[in-house]
């Protein structure tokens, strides 16, 4: 079954030309031209990843975006913007994409990019189970359904916080070097997915407040350890 992606872009050529390209090279593409159309047509079909626009009438990317994750948070975003400011980018790994790419940009690299996420998005069955449930202190984490417990609450995991909370816990009171992390989760370390990997561990941070004995370090010039603290 051809991977199903949702492009909402409001120039018509450019959608055309990413419709065609993409269909071309195996993808079942639907296009819609502002953000307005692009949310009715998330609602109502299932899509494998979506490429959003930012700046677009009706509705914009951003928003567009943040719909979908109050329903949706597994299915990867990519957007595209003629803007190449530190603080969109931000915002945008932020809102929870997983890629971002400046107009103009190249339909090979946005390919590989696509083919790269989809790849990462799916779990690896090769790899050893890892413990159902895993408990630590007074933390009870569930990876198979991306879920984590802790003394006040239970929390369901973005796929990317689920991934990284493994690697955390599958080395507790070790560094792992942030170039590792990202490459198997993100699977490069460009300066883009680290900034997207300090918002999830940030996110991750908030989450062990719950349980004051772990705690993530920056090892600065090397990567994050959890640490269990007495």
């Amino acid at each position: 079954m051809k991977p199903k992606l949702l492009i909402v872009e409001d120039d018509p050529n450019l959608g055309e030309i990413l419709s065609e390209y993409l269909g071309l090279k195996g993808y079942e593409t639907t296009l819609k031209r502002d953000g307005e159309e692009g949310g009715i047509a998330f609602k109502k079909d299932n899509y494998d990843l979506c490429i959003l626009d930012l700046m677009m009438p009706k509705k914009d990317g951003f928003t567009l975006a943040k719909e979908i994750r109050t329903t949706d948070e597994e299915t990867p975003i990519i957007f595209l913007t003629a803007k190449s400011m530190k603080q969109d980018i931000i915002k945008g790994f932020t809102i929870g994409a997983d890629d971002y790419m400046t107009k103009p940009f190249s339909m090979e690299e946005l390919l590989l990019r696509i083919q790269a996420i989809l790849k990462r998005s799916s779990k690896n069955e090769e790899e050893e189970p890892f413990p159902n449930p895993f408990k630590i202190a007074d933390l009870t984490y569930y990876y198979q359904e991306n879920r984590l417990i802790t003394p006040k609450r239970e929390i369901n995991l973005t796929t990317k916080e689920n991934e990284l909370l493994k690697i955390f816990f599958e080395n507790v009171n070790k560094t792992v070097e942030r170039s590792v992390a990202l490459k198997k989760i993100w699977k490069d370390d460009s300066y883009f997915n680290a900034r997207s990997m300090d918002v999830y561990i940030a996110k991750i941070r908030k989450y062990l407040q719950d349980e004051p004995s772990l705690k993530i370090l920056t090892i600065h010039g090397e990567g994050f350890k959890l640490v269990e603290v007495n």
